[in-house]
């Protein structure tokens, strides 16, 4: 009895250890589904992927919101691993136990500055200066010209880069240099102090122009000026970091509407008989929805009328500003003596 009772003990643990490891097999999501990108995804498209998720999960953006939270952290680690080859080729090969033996041994990583440092480089923030100076190359700023559809509803722009890249050249080159001060006695009691210039031979590297598709994603909201940051895609540096790639933002002309900050403003022209009887009418929005304009009283030449709510969307926000509509009354360009008749009997 006291035998299948240990039996039966044993298979009970056994069992548990099983759903265990069961359940953690299934919380345990990987990077590549956590940034919502194919295993096989380049770093163009998992720097895509991790601006459009850290803006949406961001703790500023949802206060409070513990599960946010969590998911932003979830989100910057994740791409702290797949930008760094390194970390991802070990990652990729034995998960985020290889990554832990690797930080436990003396790799690189390990946490580093925290994921707001990791967010500071797309958006702006303040980063903590580092102790050792990296040398990086020129930002490249480029003026892009959005849609305003797409700046109310967002989008994706591809455009062409142009750009140096280095590569592998014939010969060697100095590289690493640094400047060592050593003593040397002169005399009794007396030493000079010398400072020489020590550098370490490298392969030597030279640039040549590439060209490459980027893929811009247009956030709802943006404002002329504000800048989409691509982190070292800018003009690489020998024995450095490249410098970053930004996009600046500024609003394309459109046809039917002007924006106004965060409002729209836009002319509707009406006849003379519309301006005093009202008029039933509608405008397209730029997502196609339709606004109704209409009046059932006088409208006066240049009035404007706000319809709230029906502006463009606030950047990383639910709100929208609003459309003005300057009404234009088109007046006839003659009157017979008949139609004065009448309107004098009208008006007067």
């Amino acid at each position: 009895m006291a035998t299948r009772k240990t039996t039966l003990n044993l298979n009970l643990l056994f069992l548990a250890c099983i759903l265990s490891y069961t359940v953690f097999a299934i919380a345990a999501k990987s990077y590549y589904d956590v940034l919502q990108v194919p295993k096989g995804a380049s770093e163009d498209q998992i720097k895509r992927a991790y601006r459009k998720l850290a803006l949406k999960y961001h703790p500023d953006k949802n206060q409070g919101n513990e599960a946010a939270n969590k998911k932003f952290a979830e989100i910057n680690n994740a791409y702290e691993v797949l930008t760094d080859s390194e970390k991802r080729n070990i990652y990729d090969r034995y998960g985020e136990e290889g990554l832990k033996q690797h930080a436990a041994s003396g790799g690189r990583g390990g946490g580093g500055g925290g994921f707001q440092d990791i967010f500071s480089q797309f958006f702006g923030g303040g980063m903590e200066e580092e102790e050792e100076k990296v040398l990086k190359g020129d930002d490249v700023i480029v003026e892009l010209e959005a849609s305003l559809e797409d700046l109310y509803m967002g989008g994706t722009m591809k455009v062409w880069r142009d750009k140096n890249v280095i590569k592998p050249a014939s010969g060697k080159r100095d590289c690493n240099c640094r400047n060592e001060v050593y003593h040397r006695q002169i005399g009794p009691g007396m030493y000079q102090q010398i400072t020489e210039q020590v550098c370490e031979k490298c392969p030597n590297v030279k640039y040549e122009r590439e060209g490459y598709s980027l893929t811009v994603d247009i956030e709802k909201g943006m404002k002329d000026g504000q800048e989409i940051s691509f982190y070292e895609d800018g003009e690489p540096k020998i024995d450095g970091e490249a410098g970053d790639l930004k996009f600046r933002i500024r609003t394309a002309p459109h046809d039917v509407f002007n924006r106004d900050g965060n409002d729209l403003r836009t002319t509707v022209t009406i006849t003379l008989v519309q301006a005093l009887v009202g008029f039933e009418k509608t405008i397209k929005h730029l997502d196609e929805h339709l606004v109704n304009i209409s009046s059932k009283g006088i409208t006066k030449p240049k009035e404007v009328r706000k319809f709230k709510g029906e502006g463009m969307p606030l950047y990383l926000s639910n709100k929208k500003g609003d459309l003005y509509v300057t009404f234009e009354v088109l007046f006839p360009t003659s009157l017979t003596e008949e139609q004065k008749i009448k309107i004098k009997e009208i008006l007067s």
